[in-house]
């Protein structure tokens, strides 16, 4: 490889070829602490790896927080940050690979774009709250919050750059005299207490990018660094053009007091009240140079000082409207339409408009910064919990995960199935992707507070009912003749005939608790420990018992709903107690303590399959295979270690579609790796397996399909992403596969039903 010159702070006069084992294709941009690459793993995966300058790989004190850095960028899921994917503390010249995704940094969007408006930066303060509640919970601070170290991912946004993070267990302290951080987004205590930073400091410097993204400067600014760390000890906080409805949540960030500001759990139970509108997904704001276009770049200057990782920004084709459009009824009235069968739409080859990159400089304290418009990548995992968050209910799949009715010989011999699209009319398009379940032959749909039935065949609309507010988001799950739906923004489960829409009962649900439903029952867990069984026909208590646990138990249902697995793990992850039961009468069957950090992702043969979890590396590093009838477990090692996973069990095979779009079928008999594929969706929904494919839905509405024997890319969907392009759901619906058709739902609110014998034809 021909070596590049630097012409940016700490240039060499040849950078290397290779950091490791993966070569450099192209630099990306020079920062203070090192140069950021462009790289391939051996696979073919896109790389960011950040190579230290050689005049700090030789300083002691800066290898040490080179490592720090490193293993907090590990510590955390990955789900809101750039995952790690290889590292070299220690090499002569330290780096760090990481994966590569595009998407501008707030910095840059500001910049170029101006304030953003009210709606997204709601969703801007959700994300990063999301993403601090994930740094935080494995005892990370970040400790340089800022503009410039928050990447606007297509599906949200991402907190970079833990070059001054700090575990709470790391023995590297701040030195005495020593002030590291970025004075507009430093919190009083960094100026004050230094060595006494913790979770608060972030929440500040949220609330600080915030008011940044909102006027285009931060709450405290002045020329002189000096003034600024006054303002921020003892001034008050400026936020003249923060909309007046996140104005008193982002004054409480910005409080001086430590224990005055709120948790990022807090922040997002109180932005749920904010506004009626305000949903939990992650967007890439738009652009306002002219539709469906992006504003051009100056080309960068050569520069001297401090830069983080590059930029970059990409662009979307927004989507078309939907094929119908109806009526929206009154709260608590129900509609029955005369629909006939929808018309067709067509399903030609579209895709999104090809993202442009470029690069342009700016001035940053009076010089300028030679910034490239590339992203450090980042993967979202979803976290695969099932314990309620700010009293959001999680709502499974099905009584066994995603419905799965494979056709019979009779149903083959039908007529042609043709592919139809529907789209509920009276909700916006930042309202999420819609969730739907299968039965009584027809799916039955939540999204922003109206749940209604459309026909399998066509997607005509049978009724529609308004159940709450626009909070009102979930999965719907028909269990015992009933259509369950979680309501109040998880504080009420609602039951609904599914024939006609009409409520049959309700029950009220306590702020910490987790549900499944399974063999025609609602369980609920509590924080105590205690599993109650709900019949789902009549809403009645049929039983109520107290589990050994550590808190809300994550509950897995066996594949006929007969019994179901009560796990939960101990608070330093050495074990895992597993209490099983009868669904219909809460009686013990058995109970299993399993070694480490494990969660319950199926069954096989009476077996329990499980994910074993690396809680130091944030990584999922083996499956474990418990046999109840002999009482012994079989760890296997994953070949590579993955990020939160999302899995699904069929047969002997266990398929892990894992942050980053990495797709692994497991043989379960033997613990080898069947085959591996790379699917380039940033993060996907749970897998759904038949005896051929294997489906799961992407952020941008995408519905891909891969042959379940050998892992090729069968073929895709378009995205549908909607009006507004910016917007991308932060829940992820798996599909359905019924009697071989596939039906997905798309951020822009529609559902849709595809020919799953031939996805090429997508």
């Amino acid at each position: 490889m021909t070596p590049q010159r630097s012409t940016g702070a700490g240039a060499e006069a040849e950078l290397p070829a290779y950091a490791g084992h993966y070569r450099l294709e192209s630099r990306l941009g020079s920062g203070g602490m090192g140069v950021v690459h462009l790289a391939r793993s051996t696979s073919g995966m896109k790389l960011a790896v950040k190579v230290v300058h050689a005049e700090f790989a030789r300083d002691p004190e800066f290898r040490g927080r080179f490592r720090q850095e490193v293993a907090a960028a590990r510590r955390v899921s990955g789900a809101f940050t750039a995952p790690v994917v290889d590292a070299d503390p220690e090499a002569a010249r330290p780096w760090m690979a990481t994966l590569f995704i595009p998407g501008p940094t707030l910095s840059e969007e500001v910049k170029g774009n101006g304030p953003m408006a009210a709606e997204q930066l709601r969703r801007l303060m959700a994300g990063l709250a999301e993403a601090l509640r994930d740094i935080h919970r494995v005892g990370v601070v970040h400790r340089d919050l800022k503009p410039s170290n928050v990447l606007l991912a297509e599906d949200g946004p991402k907190v970079i750059d833990f070059g001054i993070s700090r575990p709470k267990d790391s023995e590297l302290r701040t030195e005495t005299g020593k002030l590291i951080g970025t004075p507009p987004f430093m919190a009083p205590e960094q100026f004050r207490r230094p060595r006494e930073v913790g979770p608060a400091a972030d929440i500040f410097a949220l609330g600080s990018v915030l008011v940044h993204a909102a006027t285009g400067q931060g709450p405290f600014h002045s020329d002189s660094p000096y003034v600024v760390a006054y303002q921020v000890v003892h001034d008050e906080p400026e936020l003249t053009g923060v909309p007046e409805s996140l104005a008193p949540l982002v004054r409480r960030c910005l409080a001086k007091e430590p224990a005055d500001r709120p948790t990022s759990d807090e922040l997002m139970r109180e932005l749920r009240s904010v506004a009626a509108s305000y949903d939990t997904q992650a967007f890439i704001p738009a652009q306002r140079g002219g539709a469906g276009t992006g504003r051009p770049f100056d080309t960068p200057e050569p520069g001297q000082g401090r830069g983080d990782f590059p930029e970059r920004r990409g662009e979307r084709r927004a989507d078309e409207p939907g094929p119908w459009e109806g009526a929206v009824v009154a709260a608590g009235e129900a509609e029955d339409t005369g629909h006939g069968p929808m018309p067709s739409p067509s399903f030609s080859a579209r895709s999104l408009s090809a993202r442009s990159f470029s690069a342009r400089s700016f001035s940053a304290r009076g010089r300028r910064i030679s910034r490239g418009r590339v992203v450090v990548a980042s993967a979202v995992a979803v976290a695969l919990i099932a314990g309620g968050v700010c009293g959001a209910l999680l709502w499974p799949r099905g009584d066994d995960g995603p419905t799965v009715r494979e056709a019979t010989g009779a149903r083959a011999a039908a007529p042609a199935f043709t592919a139809w699209r529907a789209r509920p009319a009276g909700e916006g398009a930042g309202s999420g992707m819609p969730q739907c379940a299968e039965g009584a032959g027809r799916l039955l749909c939540l999204r922003s507070g109206s749940a209604y039935a459309l026909g399998l065949a066509d997607g005509s609309r049978l009724w529609r009912r308004t159940i709450g507010g626009k909070d009102a988001n979930g999965m719907p799950v028909l269990a015992g003749g009933s259509l369950l739906l979680p309501a109040d923004g998880g504080r009420r489960v609602l039951a609904l005939d599914p024939a006609s829409g009409r409520p049959r009962w309700q029950r009220a649900l306590a702020g910490d608790t987790g549900t499944r439903i399974a063999g025609g029952m609602l369980l609920i867990t509590d924080a105590d420990g205690t599993l109650t069984g709900v019949d789902a026909r009549t809403g009645h208590e049929a039983w109520h018992r107290r589990l050994p646990a550590h808190g809300t138990a994550t509950l897995t249902p066996t594949t006929d709903g007969s019994l179901v697995h009560a796990a939960t793990t101990s608070t330093d992850g050495a074990y895992t107690l597993v209490t099983t039961v009868e669904t219909r009468t809460g009686a013990e069957r058995w109970q299993a303590r399993l070694r480490g950090a494990l969660r319950p992702v199926g069954g096989q043969d009476g077996s329990l399959v499980l994910l074993s979890d690396d809680i130091t590396a944030a990584a999922t590093d083996a499956v474990v295979r418990y046999s109840p009838a002999t009482k012994t477990a079989r760890r296997t090692a994953l070949p590579v270690p993955l990020t939160t996973p999302q899995a699904a069990v069929r047969g002997d095979v266990l398929y892990l579609l894992a942050a980053g779009g990495s797709l692994d079928a497991i043989d379960l008999r033997t613990g080898k790796r069947l085959w591996h594929l790379e699917t380039a969706v940033s993060r996907g929904s749970s897998p759904v397996a038949t005896a051929e494919r294997v489906y799961f839905s992407a952020p941008d509405g995408r519905l891909l399909a891969v042959d379940a024997r050998d892992g090729r890319l069968l073929g895709q969907t378009r995205p549908r992403l909607g009006a507004d392009w910016g917007t991308v759901a932060g829940t992820l619906p798996a599909p359905l596969v019924v009697d071989g058709h596939v039906y997905g739902t798309a951020p822009d609110g529609s559902v849709f039903a595809v020919d799953g014998r031939d996805p090429s034809a997508w």
